[in-house]
């Protein structure tokens, strides 16, 4: 990673369906990173997330949700439990991505990049599952969500940035 990154499209990801794609694959979007759990207080989330992808994915709006096992083992599942999971618990229909991790010297590198750019209360880490990350349109992360933050919370955002 090139310290003169000013966005996230040099970035490498790994569907669970185990397909390498590239962040410019999203490019001209505009981009909700979240760190995913299906066993976290916090995972009804996923039905507001889906509501804000049907809302706004018209106007070039989309969801990339990351499963991570790094908080209190709540994502113990393999990428076949988690498809499941999401799509029959959930109805997620947005881009669900292979587990990563999002601290630590095994982070994905998208991680390291969001942590760098938006340091949130931690500085550089994640606090728990559901941190989203905001990026616009041409690749620059915006604003960094905490878990607590209700995915309605965001709606506002969106509906000042996609026109």
């Amino acid at each position: 990673m090139k310290n003169s990154e000013t966005n996230i499209y040099s970035f490498n990801v790994l569907t669970l369906q185990g397909k390498e794609l590239t962040m410019k694959d999203f490019e001209g979007k505009t981009i909700l990173v979240v760190n995913t759990a299906s066993k976290c207080g916090l995972t009804p989330q996923y039905e507001g997330l889906e509501a804000l992808y049907q809302k706004y994915k018209e106007k070039g709006f989309v969801i990339l949700g990351f499963p991570c096992n790094q908080f209190a083992n709540q994502e113990p599942g393999n990428d076949s439990s988690l498809t499941e999971n999401c799509l029959i618990n959930y109805g997620v229909s947005f881009p669900m991505f292979a587990k990563v991790d999002v601290n630590g010297e095994a982070a994905h590198p998208l991680f390291k990049y969001l942590k760098k750019e938006l340091p949130g209360l931690f500085g550089g880490s994640i606090k728990w599952n559901f941190t989203k990350f905001l990026i616009d349109a041409d690749g620059k992360p915006l604003k960094r969500f905490a878990p607590i933050s209700k995915p309605e919370k965001i709606d506002k955002y969106l509906q000042k940035i996609l026109k």
